[in-house]
């Protein structure tokens, strides 16, 4: 199970400790939650974090799609996409 690690700072800590939140969220790979008059914000990450994060949800949302594609019929016996897919890589 995927979980990461967080702190909360207010926004003046963004102002006044930029370089130490950037260190904290690369180092801990930890997301610092920002907040205004004590809400939250925004979020802060390290970027290879980011690029997981994203990474990640692209392939929920994939996954996501060929379980509606299986539950609406729309699929093809595997014996199928291999003739197609090597029909594709002789054209090339």
């Amino acid at each position: 199970m995927f979980s990461i690690q967080e702190s909360i700072r207010p926004s003046a800590d963004l102002r006044n400790h930029y370089s130490e939140i950037s260190r904290q969220c690369r180092e801990n790979n930890e997301a610092v939650i920002i907040t205004v008059n004590g809400r939250g914000d925004t979020v802060s990450l390290s970027y290879e974090e980011y690029k997981r994060m994203k990474s990640r949800i692209e392939l929920l949302e994939m996954l996501s799609a060929a379980e509606d594609d299986v539950k609406s019929g729309r699929v093809e016996p595997i014996e199928n996409t291999f003739q197609d897919l090597r029909q594709i890589l002789k054209e090339k």
